[in-house]
């Protein structure tokens, strides 16, 4: 290395820390949402032990930072009960940020392929009435930019704005949804950060950690094939679109996904809890999850779209979940319902009511498989969430009975007591059920709010 490239590298390190100053991830921006009443993380880059001050204006306090050797620092600072705006200032020896028109309320994860990523410019139900009315400046929209990465980011790009008709527009719409309900029955401001990408598969999503723990989900993986719009690359999305965000105080998650991974279909219990799991690990917060079961759709692989229902159905034996099903508000030609409202509603509604504990005698569940009986050649179906059990339709279809050998009939099915009583011809001793178990499948039953039955499998 010949002397001039020396003295260029020299000042090159020299002008570099002379002008280092204090510096914040971009979820930290004027406008965002903090979760309220919480012990929130504060953290960044600066000078290598360089100390500062940040004055948080909600509880009018200030406190001392100190980086560490490795350019780092971070604080917790307790926020207050619901409200804005305020303001934080960091002052440092070489510069000065005042972050402006925060508000602290509750801030929601919103992530998933493409159902969740899609907009109102993607086109939902009642468009343009839906965009004109978007005028909520309490609700908070951060989007997460498009970004891959081989280990775990620090940081993510991106910017929180208020909501309007300008910004609306361009971002999830179930989020949107979800979060106007949760607005208007909580009546404090709501953040939301919308971390997804269309076509993507659950393993993108996924510490690489869980797969070092469960080889057998490397295996499952290697059936996801390659498509034109997101890799299938496993970690890859996680790394560079979630790690940067497990600092940021969250108050839970909704996920909107499933479709991507119908080439692994009976792995997905799997690997979605496993991935809900890694993500609380991650965040160190058991915070609620709350997903959408996939819709109808013509797929492929005849029994692949209720292979992935079922395992999400059976994703709920993890605590702290919550499913919105959306079997009646399908399109089988298009695997983008339009109908993003009630997508975002019935999320909401589960939320308000397992976690903020509101609509207490309101039910927000589709009648969901408990049980059944034996009786001669005949099965008792037990539902849970079943009150006003109901078909719409003169015949209830779509139930189907197993024999010993594991062959599946189609069967005969009745309401009796809150019960589905279900029999076929051809099997004398049936041993399982299920219930819309094609990808096509469109379910009839409902409960008295009118929320459709879940696809089901009995264990």
């Amino acid at each position: 290395m010949n002397l001039r490239l020396i003295l260029f590298m020299l000042c090159l390190v020299v002008t570099t820390f002379a002008k280092a100053e204090i510096t914040l991830p971009k979820i930290f921006s004027n406008e965002m949402v903090l979760q309220r009443e919480s012990d929130v993380l504060l953290y960044g880059w600066a000078d290598p032990n360089e100390e500062f001050t940040i004055y948080t204006s909600w509880n009018d306090e200030t406190v001392a930072v100190k980086t560490g050797n490795d350019a780092k620092w971070e604080i917790t600072v307790k926020t207050s009960e619901a409200g804005g705006p305020f303001q934080i200032i960091f002052k440092g020896k070489s510069n000065e940020i005042t972050l402006k028109d925060i508000l602290i309320g509750e801030v929601w994860l919103c992530s998933g392929q493409s159902n969740m990523e899609w907009s109102a410019n993607s086109k939902i139900a009642n468009r343009d009435f839906e965009v004109e009315n978007a005028n909520y400046p309490n609700i908070r929209l951060f989007t997460v930019a498009k970004r891959t990465a081989e280990y775990p980011q620090e940081d993510v790009a991106g910017t929180w704005v208020s909501c309007s008709p300008e910004t609306m527009q361009d971002f999830s719409a179930v989020a949107y949804f979800f979060a106007r309900k949760v607005q208007k029955e909580l009546n404090i401001p709501i953040g939301l950060i919308d971390n997804a990408w269309g076509a993507s598969s659950a393993e993108v999503w996924t510490p690489e950690s869980v797969f070092k723990a469960h080889p057998e989900l490397v295996e499952a993986h290697k059936k996801v094939e390659p498509n034109q719009w997101v890799t299938v690359e496993k970690s890859t999305l996680f790394n560079g679109m979630t790690a940067p965000l497990t600092k940021f105080k969250i108050a839970g998650v909704l996920w909107y996904q499933g479709e991507a991974n119908t080439a692994n279909a009976e792995n997905y219990q799997e690997l979605f809890t496993s991935m809900i799991t890694s993500w609380r690990t991650e965040w160190n917060n058991d915070f609620p999850f709350y997903f959408a079961q996939i819709a109808p759709f013509k797929y492929d692989q005849e029994f692949a779209g209720g292979v992935v229902r079922n395992q999400q159905r059976r994703t709920l034996v993890l605590k702290n979940t919550g499913m919105a099903m959306t079997s009646d508000i399908c399109l089988i030609e298009d695997i983008h319902p339009l109908n993003k409202q009630d997508v975002g509603l019935r999320l909401a509604n589960i939320a308000l009511k397992d976690h903020y504990g509101l609509l207490k005698n309101k039910e927000v569940y589709g009648p969901l498989y408990e049980s059944f009986e034996v009786d001669g050649n005949q099965l008792k179906v037990n539902f849970s969430h079943s009150e006003g059990l109901h078909n719409k339709g003169k015949k209830i279809t779509l139930f189907e009975v197993s024999n010993a050998a594991g062959e599946w009939f189609s069967a005969k099915a009745k309401l009796k007591n809150q019960q589905v009583i279900v029999s076929s011809k051809e099997v004398k001793n049936p041993t399982g059920v299920r219930y819309a178990f094609k990808s096509t499948d469109i379910g009839t039953l409902f409960n008295a709010v009118g929320l459709p039955a879940s696809t089901f499998v009995s264990e």
